[in-house]
């Protein structure tokens, strides 16, 4: 929990999150299974390819969810996966002339350089489908067993008849829906075109492993089913992706899940909307289609998440220039805003050394429009993550900011420390404007560390003498986090770095 919660901001923090979860099609009190933990799975890339802006649109706001969650004081675990064997990883690699391993290494490391500079959390584990073959032929044996599996000529396909709860997520009849991925090759095996394969019988040419049906490798859909489960148990808490995936592939995680377990898979099944390209569709046919180092060498990677953010994450969202423009301008306002307080906390803090202000009307001024902020931002926020809400809350602070720091009231130190800690946590979550927001141990010039480290000393006297154990420990504890180390002697406290 970050430290400024402790005083009058705590009420707002405990209001309801709610999400909206796309099975029942309406927004519901966010309540994990474990208290205080959240598991959580998102679907990857298949890495055949450099990530594109779709990717980007997914990752960044499944990113903002998991650091809002981890805001709220829950221990997240975030799985997200690669598939690294599929149709396209075998065509892409003969045409590259390499193996499907050496392509995915490749597209792999890249995809960790392009999300790195849009500032994504890595994920708590990335597992890969060519890592858990053994674990999904298992799968697949339970499921033949229980008969809501067959084989057929070395594939393996779910029946989907057997499975009465088939088309719950996607609302869609089975006799109305498209059959999954079909390949002129197979037709005949499938004794519904509705079934899906669990398992691809080797063709010539193409990478295999061994099971008990045949040569061959596994399909899409079960992968996902089996590393969730792994890494995570089962039911989980949140499953995410496009919209794109909630039928076949979501769908047919549900089958292929809950035919086994006998019991939910998911609790809250969370979808991103779609983004287009100047209102169109994108795709390399029309000229349209951006990866992210294209589209992060032309503009600073900073502005991008900013504009992926700037929509709620179901709502569609359209790139073109004038938008990316537009977040170009607006992250500079943040930034001018963010650099004006560091100047004047540290002017403060130098000034108050030996001498502490008093506080001035302004100081009062400044410590309503945080709470304001504070309510507005997480009210937003919990609102199934409502960042556009959020930015226009932020924006508006540091507005009244601006115009309270260039007035003629003196500020107190004590006031400019608070601001930049709530700031600061709030930044975090939407990953914005890290590089301008450094704790007093990150500033160089020692007579400033010193006077900043001196405030805070007394700032954790005084709770001690009011009897506030714990903002003092947290003060402690934080000044630790950034290698200051408080000694409490006859004299007083000292402090030393670790």
């Amino acid at each position: 929990m970050h430290f400024y919660k402790n005083e009058w901001l705590i009420q707002a923090g405990e209001a309801m999150l709610e999400v909206y979860n796309t099975l029942t099609r309406k927004k519901e009190p966010f309540k994990p299974l474990h208290e205080g933990e959240v598991r959580m799975y998102l679907c990857g890339p298949t890495v055949y390819d450099s990530s594109h802006l779709g990717h980007a649109r997914s990752i960044v706001a499944f990113d903002v969810i998991r650091r809002y969650l981890e805001y709220k004081s829950f221990d997240v675990r975030f799985i997200q996966n690669f598939t690294d064997i599929d149709d396209k990883m075998i065509s892409r690699a003969n045409e590259q002339g390499v193996t499907t391993t050496e392509l995915a290494t490749k597209y792999i490391q890249e995809y960790f350089e392009d999300f790195d500079k849009l500032g994504v959390k890595r994920a708590t584990a990335f597992p890969k489908a060519t890592e858990h073959i053994e674990e999904m032929i298992a799968h697949i044996q339970k499921l033949i067993k229980k008969g809501y599996a067959y084989e057929a000529n070395g594939s393996v396909y779910f029946r989907v008849s057997k499975f009465k709860k088939y088309g719950s997520l996607s609302r869609q009849e089975q006799d109305a829906k498209e059959p999954d991925e079909p390949e002129p090759s197979e037709s005949g095996e499938k004794k519904h075109p509705d079934d899906f394969a669990l398992w691809k019988a080797m063709k010539p040419g193409e990478p295999f492993w061994e099971a008990p049906w045949g040569k061959g490798r596994p399909g899409w859909h079960i992968e996902c089913s089996v590393m969730s489960a792994k890494y995570l148990g089962e039911p989980i808490d949140i499953h995410g992706g496009g919209l794109d995936l909630v039928f076949p592939h979501h769908e047919n995680e549900i089958a292929q899940s809950e035919a086994l377990s006998g019991r939910p898979f998911v609790r809250y099944w969370m979808h991103n909307g779609f983004l287009t390209v100047n209102k169109e569709k994108m795709s390399k046919s029309l000229g349209n289609f951006f990866t992210i180092q294209e589209i992060t060498a032309k503009y600073d990677p900073e502005v991008v998440r900013l504009f992926l953010i700037s929509s709620q994450y179901r709502s569609p969202i359209d790139f073109s220039d004038a938008h990316l423009d537009e977040a170009k301008s607006r992250l500079a306002r943040i930034h001018n805003a963010i650099d004006l307080l560091q100047r004047h906390t540290q002017e403060a803090v130098l000034a108050e050394a030996d001498n502490p202000a008093k506080p001035s009307n302004a100081d009062a001024e400044l410590w309503e429009g945080l709470k304001t902020l504070h309510t507005e931002y997480e009210t937003a926020m919990d609102d199934d993550f409502n960042t556009p809400i959020a930015l226009a809350s932020l924006s508006k602070f540091l507005s009244l900011m601006n115009t309270i720091l260039t007035g003629t009231q003196t500020i107190t130190a004590g006031t400019l420390l608070k601001t930049r800690e709530v700031l600061d946590a709030l930044g975090e979550v939407l990953g914005l404007y890290r590089d301008r927001m450094g704790g007093p141990a990150q500033i160089t010039d020692e007579a400033t560390v010193d006077g900043l480290v001196k405030l805070l000393i007394d700032l954790r006297a005084q709770a001690r003498k009011n009897k506030d154990f714990k903002t003092a420990d947290q003060i402690r504890a934080q000044l630790k986090d950034l290698g200051i180390i408080l000694e409490d002697e006859k004299s007083g406290t000292v402090w030393k770095r670790a």
